[in-house]
């Protein structure tokens, strides 16, 4: 259902001359109202944006009269948040690893948790003692893990792969955004498939989510966010085990495999990764935050 049919069911409106704080609120309840776990947050961030403001700035200036644009846009936008858009989506950008990127429906919305595969990259690059460093990011999306990588680490040189041109065209103008060394080359190909030389270091936030449990995502994730993107077969590990079997041959000796991993696939993944590459000397598991399992490393 797209976001007009949605927006029938929200009768929403603003006035020229509403004060930012009087909007702030009545946007909020409206978000509440529709079941926005975040109402306030997204109503701050959407408002900021259409202000061309940061959200600081909204606490300190609560009086402000909107402009009858700003006003209707404002209504535009919550009604469209109101029926479960992403505000990644209705903003434009997402931030990641300190990062501002831009962001649509053409790829995955940057999550947090990717961070962590990120800092797994960055630690395993200071600790290698060649200064050079090749590296593929694979289901690149918005760039957003090459893109971290690069603007943190001058010494790696990195492929950025997708199967979506469409996907490839936001990790593009992420990378003229912020790969001010020209670090990253964007690379069309399923997986591995189209690399044209062995790396040190693969890293890749692929597809987890079984088939069984894309129906029952949330409504922001599964009516907008690319199914490409997410959902990976019965188990959810269709494209995980893939490349686990295409990883040797695009490896250098003592190259380094990071996944990405749903937080119930720690052992199944380990499973698959011992079935699939007997030869691997390390085998770890890492968790996230929340201590949820997040991340497999396979050192070969």
């Amino acid at each position: 259902m797209d976001w007009q049919k949605r927006q029938k069911q929200v009768v929403w409106k603003l006035m020229a001359g509403t004060p930012v704080g009087r909007a702030l609120v009545a946007a909020t309840q409206r978000l509440e109202e529709a079941g926005c776990d975040t109402a306030s947050l997204d109503a701050q961030v959407i408002l900021a944006h259409i202000m061309d403001r940061e959200r600081g700035w909204l606490f300190a200036h609560y009086d402000q009269a909107l402009t009858q644009e700003e006003a209707d846009t404002f209504a535009e936008l919550v009604a469209r948040r109101a029926a479960a858009e992403p505000v990644a989506y209705l903003v434009g950008h997402r931030e990641f690893y300190g990062l501002d990127l831009v962001v649509d429906p053409r790829v995955l919305i940057p999550r947090p948790e990717t961070e962590l595969l990120v800092d797994a990259v960055l630690d395993h690059v200071d600790s290698r003692s060649n200064q050079s460093v090749r590296m593929v990011d694979v289901g690149t999306g918005s760039g957003a893990v090459a893109v971290a990588v690069a603007a943190n680490c001058p010494s790696v040189q990195i492929y950025a792969v997708d199967l979506s041109p469409s996907a490839l065209e936001v990790a593009g103008e992420n990378a003229r955004r912020h790969d001010s060394r020209g670090q990253i080359r964007l690379l069309q190909s399923d997986l591995l498939a189209s690399l044209p030389e062995a790396v040190d270091i693969i890293a890749a936030n692929l597809p987890y989510i079984t088939s069984g449990d894309y129906p029952n995502l949330m409504a922001d994730v599964r009516d907008y966010e690319p199914r490409l993107a997410l959902e990976a077969g019965p188990e959810g590990l269709d494209l995980i085990e893939r490349l686990l079997n295409q990883a040797p041959s695009h490896l250098y000796p003592g190259g380094v495999l990071f996944l990405e991993i749903g937080a119930d696939q720690g052992k199944a993944v380990l499973n698959l990764v011992e079935r699939i590459l007997p030869q691997a000397h390390h085998i770890g598991l890492r968790q996230d935050y929340h201590g949820f399992d997040r991340l497999v490393v396979v050192g070969l």
